[in-house]
């Protein structure tokens, strides 16, 4: 049961950082070193996600 609520928070996580990244490239300069610091927090918490599953 904890797990589910874990999972629900990661996947929430990820689709904050997805906005995020989003937001960012949308930006008329958008600053590549926030998006690559996003990009990789991305892609922990995806990592993550899918150890879980």
């Amino acid at each position: 049961m904890m797990a589910n609520a874990h999972l629900a928070t990661l996947n929430a996580r990820h689709a904050a950082l997805d906005a995020s990244v989003v937001a960012e490239t949308r930006r008329p300069v958008p600053d590549q070193v926030v998006l690559a610091r996003l990009k990789r927090e991305k892609l922990k918490v995806k990592e993550e996600i899918n150890q879980l599953h």
